[in-house]
């Protein structure tokens, strides 16, 4: 700055030197004033062609090496390089910022969409465009009236009133397979709005099930106690002999013991659901687990008077010599399970096959098999449900409490095995538990081993 004014004052004091020289020559000729002029006019020309030069420089996207390098224009350049590196700058770390706020809007596991005043869709995540149908970019800009045609939601967007949240079925929901969502608007900005949908049917599906729950346990507990209330009112009020105290004596054992069972396998179901998984350092003797299963199912058989008739034929087919990791009380209820069940709704004369088997692959198959009067498709997908009946009067009558197979899915949940159920109407059943390879001993260890302790049959009733 200071070098170019001095140049200035220079230029000035060669343009008066000259024009006074020029006076002296040429007296009367005013040359002093028509020297300075030149060389003013001389300098708003440099200082034009220097101006015009920063300003191609400026025009330049992004600005080039063209600008001015010395002197006051050079700083000049200097600084608005400065100042455009750093608005480069904001405005990278902007975009980052909202490419950092989309995605953690895009990984949000509800749906989340963006309308403008118009209620045209302006960004929605994946979430949003699967719970609606939509696809993000085909459907960009276009009126999310006209693509969600469910009546409730368009009455929902008209009324201007978002203060609650609207439940309505998704996109993909199916009679046998409902879907549900819970959609509410968010008014922001200049008339826009946020959208945000949550799929609740896992939620809807649980508080059903939590009030089927209640409502079957107090079902179940009601009977009982109503049997049992009114036995103890007629031993109160009426003069009986010995043996009609003794029968009412015994069916009011009998609806203690039922109301005892049923209370036993709820606290079974509330253990498993929260303890922790069986780990792989305890193992189960294969061959002393059947052979107590064995014992269960004839003693089982014999209280309900066939065993002395030779009604039940059993089969115990155990070729697997080895172990298995798992809690010892949890497979020992679960087999124990299954195999009650059958004995239970296997007539007169039927027969029951209980096997374990290795497979090729290293798993362990534990199955059984019935004669039984067998299961409908359509219940199949429910029999693990708990208080889910086939026939709940015939269950009556051989004592279940619907928590069977309840507790039988659970304990193959904990040990990582599956249950799969295959039946046919009149012809029988068959129920199979196949334990992953990881929980296979191919020989039970010589010291430590564990044998599971005799447990009562839990008596679901799912036939």
């Amino acid at each position: 700055m200071l070098g170019r004014s001095v140049l200035l004052l220079a230029g000035l004091l060669a343009g008066g030197l000259l024009g006074g020289w020029v006076e002296e020559s040429w007296p009367h000729s005013h040359a002093w004033p028509l020297g300075m002029l030149l060389v003013t006019l001389f300098w708003i020309l440099w200082v034009g062609w220097r101006i015009a030069q920063l300003m191609r420089w400026l025009r330049t996207d992004p600005p080039g090496d063209g600008a001015p390098s010395a002197g006051v224009w050079g700083e000049i350049a200097t600084r608005v390089r400065r100042l455009l590196r750093d608005r480069e700058r904001q405005i990278m770390d902007s975009q980052a910022r909202l490419q950092d706020f989309l995605l953690a809007l895009q990984a949000s596991p509800n749906g989340v969409m963006l309308l403008d005043g118009d209620a045209h869709i302006e960004w929605c995540n994946q979430t949003a465009a699967a719970h609606f149908g939509l696809d993000v970019q085909r459907d960009l800009l276009q009126a999310i009236g006209n693509l969600v045609r469910d009546p409730g939601f368009a009455a929902y967007l008209g009324s201007q009133e978002f203060g609650s949240s609207l439940t309505m079925p998704g996109r993909d929901s199916t009679p046998s397979r409902p879907v549900m969502l819970s959609v509410q608007l968010h008014p922001y900005g200049e008339g826009r709005k946020l959208l945000l949908s949550r799929d609740t049917t896992a939620l809807d599906q649980a508080e059903a099930m939590r009030r089927d729950f209640v409502a079957n346990v107090s079902h179940e507990i009601r009977t009982p106690l109503t049997v049992l209330a009114g036995f103890v009112e007629t031993l109160q009020t009426l003069n009986l002999d010995e043996s009609e105290r003794q029968q009412y004596l015994a069916l009011m054992a009998q609806q203690a013991d039922r109301m005892q069972t049923l209370v036993s396998d709820l606290l079974t179901l509330s253990k498993l659901e929260g303890s922790v998984q069986p780990g792989l350092e305890v193992h189960v003797a294969i061959p002393a687990l059947m052979r107590e299963l064995e014992d269960d199912a004839l003693a089982l058989s014999q209280v309900m008077g066939s065993a002395n008739d030779s009604d039940h034929q059993f089969l115990f087919d155990c070729t697997f010599d080895g172990a298995l990791a798992g809690a010892a009380g949890e497979l020992h209820s679960a087999m124990g399970n299954l195999i009650s069940n059958a004995v239970r709704y296997t007539p007169a004369g039927g027969h029951v096959t209980v096997s374990v088997r290795k497979r090729a692959d290293g798993c362990l198959v534990f199955s059984v098999a019935d004669t039984g009067p067998g299961i409908a498709a359509e219940h199949l997908g429910r029999l693990t449900e708990r208080f889910y009946r086939v026939d709940r009067s015939r269950s009556r009558e051989t004592g279940g409490t619907g928590l069977g197979l309840a507790i039988v899915k659970h304990v193959a949940q904990r040990h990582g095995a599956t249950l799969s159920i295959e039946s046919t109407e009149g012809k029988g059943s068959m129920f199979t538990l196949t334990f992953p390879a990881s929980r296979v001993v191919l020989a039970p260890p010589a010291t430590g081993a564990q044998t599971s302790p005799k447990t009562l049959f839990s008596q679901p009733g799912v036939q």
